[in-house]
């Protein structure tokens, strides 16, 4: 078998609520180092305090500064639909994209709130719409929800439009030092960090709550499924799935949620 490609595992739970300066209870992170427990990560050293996206951002670039080969697993959508992209004609491929996106969904600023994006308050949302049938091929082949279909349960649209312009700012301040699978490649290159998209509820079963919130059992599972599926000797086919002739053409730009084969 072959080595372990990474050294660490990140998983986090991803919250669209409020501002970014707001610390989230359902913002949770935990972290593995090489073949040791996953356990929880908190922004003060008490863990009285909750993440807010901003402070997460934050330690994330600490974290892939690092020269230890990290992967990370985040639930909210990278990317959005064929369909949206033959409605809006965006170029660049995903860095295009995330820029793009970024201009009229300015939720990383200080005070904005993905419902003042979409209500057109703030930014210019409106005019890069989408609609809650729109679904990438991957969230249909697994039974997830668009990242358009808002306001019920289960939704990861508000996360996704809250988090992809913090996905911006690590391309930008990480570049070619961090690989977004699969917009870089299928395969991550040796001693290269990664970050994935993740959808918890194809493992969360797995394993036993053991007392965890769910928030904190969705971001406890995604770490220990990367590092197990590394060490283990799993993690290459989920990084090369058996996908048909459309899915596969469809993935350069709408993304892949790691597991779904």
């Amino acid at each position: 078998m072959a080595p372990p490609a990474f050294q660490r595992y990140i998983g986090i739970d991803y919250s669209g609520a409020a501002t970014p300066e707001k610390g989230l209870t359902g913002l949770r992170v935990y972290s593995a180092d090489g073949g040791e427990p996953p356990r929880e990560r908190r922004p003060t050293a008490d863990g009285r305090r909750h993440w807010s996206r901003r402070s997460l951002a934050e330690w994330l670039l600490d974290m892939l500064d690092d020269e230890v080969p990290v992967l990370v697993g985040i639930d909210h959508g990278f990317a959005f639909p064929i369909a949206w992209h033959a409605e809006h004609a965006v170029a660049g491929g995903w860095d295009g994209f995330l820029a793009d996106f970024r201009t009229h969904h300015p939720t990383d600023r200080p005070g904005v709130t993905v419902q003042q994006v979409r209500d057109g308050i703030i930014g210019n949302g409106p005019t890069r719409s989408g609609d809650a049938r729109w679904r990438r091929h991957a969230e249909r082949r697994v039974g997830a929800k668009s990242v358009f279909h808002f306001d019920v349960p289960g939704s990861v649209a508000k996360s996704t439009h809250a988090g992809l312009p913090w996905l911006w700012q690590l391309r930008q301040r990480r570049g070619d030092g961090l690989h977004a699978w699969p917009f870089d490649g299928w395969q991550v290159p040796p001693g290269r960090s990664a970050l994935a998209e993740i959808y918890p509820s194809i493992w969360s079963a797995d394993y036993p709550r053991e007392g965890r919130t769910p928030d904190q059992h969705d971001a406890w599972v995604v770490a220990r499924t990367l590092q197990r599926s590394d060490r283990e000797g799993w993690l290459q086919p989920l990084l090369e799935p058996a996908l048909d002739a459309e899915s596969r053409a469809a993935a350069p730009r709408e993304g892949w949620i790691l597991g779904v084969n």
